[in-house]
């Protein structure tokens, strides 16, 4: 079995990469990557970790962008952790989460809370911060029960502390992980923010138009019947099929590595070993072109 999507202490999860690499052998897992939310800062130490075990550890990283008012995260599998023009576009979302984060806890704060921007940046840890960690924040000092209730009152979408994200347009996100030699994979298609299979055709078919290389189609929160109609859309448009846990760790306790939740997943080896074989066979034919 295999988990191509994971998150570590770089971005909102709650393991280190090399802690990640350790579970999933121990697990059994024989393929995984780590895709943090905007940056590639524990790639390196992923593989690392993974170098000389029988597990197959895929460098990857997770781009936030929108699409007809939509939250829309395209995962990049294979990637180039060293690629310039990815690492500066990281380096510019960064710039730009740092700004919002920097608003929205002055915004909590005026509703009488005791948070700095400090505070939030210990319990991060990490290069990718954001609205997890204020809600960890405010939680560890005992004004909420839980992460839906931050969520809900202050940081969510319709939270009173909520600001505008600024992201790079998804067009540009399949872009910058094409130039580092990687394939674009949309995560969760059908999961609660798009809704019915109507969005996936919709929106599909304009990542596609984009240069949209697969499908998230095996993932924790699916029901049955959105996965069956993920596997579906991608065999009608001719795309790759991937799949993972959505791993965070202790922060989301109810999905677990490999398995999802309740054991819900098993995705096969033969999906990485597909998606794989499209990443050489690409890299083969730029080659070509090249020479």
């Amino acid at each position: 079995m295999i988990d191509l999507h994971m998150h570590s202490t770089c971005s909102d999860g709650t393991l280190t990469p090399e802690e990640l690499a350790a579970a999933a052998l121990d697990l059994g897992l024989e393929a995984a990557a780590l895709t943090d939310h905007d940056t590639v800062s524990g790639v390196d130490r992923f593989l690392s970790a993974a170098s000389g075990t029988p597990l197959h550890a895929v460098p990857g990283v997770e781009l936030a962008s929108m699409l007809f008012n939509k939250d829309i995260h395209i995962v990049g599998l294979f990637i180039d952790p060293a690629c310039p023009s990815l690492l500066s576009a990281l380096e510019q979302m960064r710039l730009w989460r740092e700004a919002r984060n920097a608003e929205m806890v002055e915004k909590i704060r005026s509703k009488g809370y005791e948070i700095t921007m400090d505070e939030v940046l210990a319990e991060a840890g990490g290069e990718s911060v954001g609205r997890p960690h204020m809600a960890s924040v405010l939680l560890k000092k005992g004004y909420f029960q839980d992460m839906q209730s931050v969520f809900g009152r202050l940081i969510g979408r319709n939270g009173s502390c909520y600001v505008l994200r600024k992201y790079y347009p998804v067009d540009v996100c399949i872009r910058l992980i094409h130039e580092a030699g990687g394939m674009a994979i949309w995560a969760h298609p059908l999961h609660a923010a798009h809704g019915a299979r109507a969005a996936l055709r919709k929106i599909g078919s304009r990542l596609i138009s984009y240069g949209l290389d697969g499908l998230e189609c095996y993932y924790s929160m699916f029901a049955e019947q959105q996965q069956t109609d993920a596997l579906e859309f991608a065999c009608a448009r001719s795309l790759l099929v991937s799949g993972g846990s959505d791993f965070h760790g202790v922060s989301h306790p109810q999905v677990r590595m490999g398995t999802g939740i309740d054991g819900n997943l098993a995705i096969p080896f033969g999906i990485y070993e597909r998606l794989l074989a499209a990443k050489q066979n690409r890299d083969s034919h730029d080659n070509e072109k090249t020479c």
